[in-house]
């Protein structure tokens, strides 16, 4: 979608993302191998009381959900900046889904615009687990 068809709050809601046991403690092996995310005896000490998937491989596995449904498709040019916070652990067998909506749009140029992205991630009981506010650069329709 070109960046003159793009209305403020405009919104989509996201498909549900599992978090799955093998695939969070393979992300957090790699990428963010502290024991919280890697050490079943260690997070059984902490107060969460079990493995927490890592902050990043929660975000990204609703980030894979949004693009299904992506507002922008091949009129996106760039992504500009993201920021996300974390509320609440997300474990193990948690299913998190999410609302996308447009909350701030800028046109750069008769080429292109910035358009800004928020996300409110939420578990299978409702509680609000992460937020999220992207930023990216889209195409202008040019006529």
């Amino acid at each position: 979608m070109y960046f003159d068809d793009l209305k403020l709050n405009m919104s989509t809601d996201i498909s549900p993302a599992l978090i799955e046991k093998e695939k969070m403690i393979d992300f957090a092996f790699n990428y963010d191998s502290i024991p919280l995310h890697t050490d079943e005896e260690y997070a059984k000490a902490t107060p969460f009381g079990k493995l927490i998937a890592p902050g990043v491989m929660s975000f990204m596995s609703v980030w894979a959900k949004y693009l299904e449904v992506d507002f922008f498709g091949e009129e996106l040019l760039a992504g500009k900046s993201t920021k996300i916070e974390w509320l609440k652990p997300v474990f193990a067998g948690d299913v998190l889904t999410g609302k996308a909506k447009i909350t701030n749009l800028i046109k750069r140029s008769p080429k292109n615009g910035l358009a800004e992205i928020s996300i409110d991630v939420y578990n299978q009981n409702g509680e609000l687990v992460l937020t999220n506010v992207t930023e990216a650069i889209v195409k202008c329709r040019q006529i």
